[in-house]
């Protein structure tokens, strides 16, 4: 017996589970240290749009990229090359944004003459420096004097863009959080100062506040495309930043073919909608088949039986046709709860990852309110994204980061919600609709994918506003009004970057001609690659590519994948 278990104990120490590099790489010990010196240097110099804080992090950065040069390259297998080419790119990201904020810093600077003063107080707190209680009541009474004079210069001037704007805001935020760290430390354990800074400290930063708020009045006045009508006031971000963001997410195409990609799928959808319409007897009127579809809504309190029906059918398909492999535990522990009101204004669908989260209507809603939400989420457009949701997308994405090289915070949405697209094309493509209604919800979506590429970058170019946006949506995809506005404003004002709703499809394009490479060819089962994608976590598809084909990433690296014929 003991001969036995000495034997399974070696086999298992050698199986792929307990691979080195199924965990980590050369390039991770340096992450590690350098996430851990980041958040150290994060916490002490906790002012992040100070000078100080600037300097430190820039010097820390310097002496990661010395580190990282250290690295004999030559000698790292792919996936540490991997590893090294995406840790650099972070680090030069990190430092380009230091410089933009220094940039910023000098632009305001006239604007926030007394800042030194208070970094100053805030750095001798640190130590724990007793101060002067009577010069510092003094010089806060000054600096409540200036702030009041410059307040009023600041209202009359209409000189600011958006962006200084906003480090205007941020920069009197960043000062009240030093007095506060410095008036919580002191107060009540200093009677000196007790006696003197209370009042003159409260005015200061009352009058910070509303200083910081007139900046904030700024930044939305300055805005290139003011509210249209829809109650939606984005910020278009330009051609020359839209395609600085794709070279960054290594999409080496143009905002213009990536506008003719979505037109060509969405072509596609056009057809096989009309075949679906036709199948269904209502000859072309794709308008009336998707206005039958939406009444075949649930009730309300049937709408989470009616999405885990969806959920164990597509969870049946992937074990039948042995896509991927399904943790038990996976299966097991993923959480449901109702969505709120409030979120249901800026994400009108439900959403998933380990906590599937049921959009319907809640009792106070208006009686057109529930009808939308409930039109808008019946079974047959359900049928696209319970799995984008659950298994085998987000909910499995997550549980895999969680287990295999969770180093790995290179985060990008054309990873995220690339691979959850790609699943409803795989599965569409495997038959998962059984009926010309499942089609319809199908296609629904996959024209919402492509919709998104068109009125985001539209808008981002500055050629629509947000309501044409809306419009397109209702016009051409078949949203209902109050979710096509919710998807907007989602888009736009929900915290989202820009380049996020351009990812779902293009993503998801990525993972499929990847597939072609690697299952069409047969040099891999469709279990195999879907296990091998989620095994090396989170990264831009074209560097996951060049693990999964083991080819080596020149060190003078640049994307050139062109993945998508026009």
């Amino acid at each position: 017996m003991a001969g036995l278990l000495l034997q399974q104990a070696i086999t298992y120490a050698q199986s792929a589970d307990n691979d080195l590099y199924q965990q980590t790489s050369e390039v991770n010990n340096i992450m590690v240290q350098y996430e851990a010196d980041a958040g150290n240097l994060r916490r002490f110099y906790f002012v992040e749009t100070s000078p100080e804080h600037i300097t430190r992090m820039n010097a820390l950065i310097k002496s990661y990229q010395q580190r990282l040069e250290a690295l004999d390259y030559s000698h790292l297998n792919v996936g540490a090359q991997v590893d090294y080419t995406l840790f650099r790119r972070r680090l030069i990201s990190a430092a380009e944004d230091l410089k933009e904020g220094s940039e910023e810093n000098e632009q305001v600077k006239k604007w926030f003459p007394f800042a030194d003063k208070i970094y100053q107080v805030e750095q001798s707190r640190r130590r724990g420096t007793k101060p002067d209680a009577l010069a510092l009541a003094a010089q806060l009474s000054s600096i409540a004097k200036e702030i009041v004079g410059l307040k009023a210069r600041l209202e009359k001037d209409s000189s600011f863009t958006q962006q200084v704007a906003r480090r205007g805001a941020a920069t009197a935020k960043g000062l009240r959080q030093a007095l506060n760290s410095v008036y919580l430390f002191y107060n009540g354990y200093d009677p000196l100062f007790s006696w003197w800074i209370p009042a003159p400290y409260q005015q200061v930063d009352s009058l910070l506040k509303n200083y910081g708020a007139t900046f904030a009045v700024k930044e939305k006045s300055s805005a290139k495309m003011p509210d249209d009508g829809s109650g939606i006031a984005g910020h278009p971000i330009g051609r020359a930043a839209l395609i600085r963001g794709l070279q960054e997410e290594m999409i080496p195409y143009s905002p213009e073919e990536l506008l003719a990609i979505a037109n060509k799928e969405f072509a596609f959808c056009d057809a096989e909608m009309e075949k679906a319409t036709r199948e269904m007897g209502l000859g072309t009127d794709w308008k009336a088949a998707m206005e039958k579809i939406k009444n075949t809504y649930v009730a309300p309190a049937d709408q989470p039986e009616a999405m885990m029906k969806l959920y164990n059918e597509s969870v049946d398909f992937l074990k039948q046709k042995d896509l991927i492999t399904l943790p038990p535990l996976a299966e097991e522990t993923w959480r449901m709860i109702m969505m709120t009101p409030e979120r249901q204004l800026v994400n009108p669908f439900f959403t998933g990852g380990e906590e599937f989260s049921v959009s319907y209507p809640v009792s106070s809603m208006s009686h057109d309110d529930k009808m939308m939400s409930m039109r808008g989420n019946n079974p047959h457009f359900s049928r696209a994204t319970v799995h984008h949701e659950l298994l085998a997308g987000h909910a499995l994405q997550e549980f895999m980061q969680n287990r295999y090289k969770a180093y790995r915070h290179f985060e990008t949405p054309f990873w995220i919600e690339g691979w959850a697209l790609y699943w409803e094309r795989l599965l569409w493509d495997q038959g998962f609709a059984k009926s010309p209604e499942d089609r319809i919800g199908m296609l629904f979506w996959r024209k919402h994918r492509c919709a998104r590429i068109i009125f985001s970058i539209n808008y981002h170019l500055g050629k629509w506003t947000p309501q044409q946006c809306i419009d397109f949506l209702v016009d051409r995809v078949g949203h209902e009004r109050a979710n096509a506005e919710g998807e907007v404003r989602r888009s736009f004002v929900g915290g989202y970057s820009p380049l996020y709703q351009i990812a779902y499809m293009i993503g998801g394009l990525q993972f499929e001609a990847l597939k072609k490479e690697l299952v069409d060819s047969g040099k891999m089962t469709y279990k195999q690659y879907h296990d091998a994608v989620l095994r090396e976590n989170m990264m831009p598809i074209e560097m996951l590519r060049a693990i999964l084909l083991n080819k080596p990433v020149p060190k003078d690296f640049n994307s050139g994948w062109r993945f998508y014929k026009l």
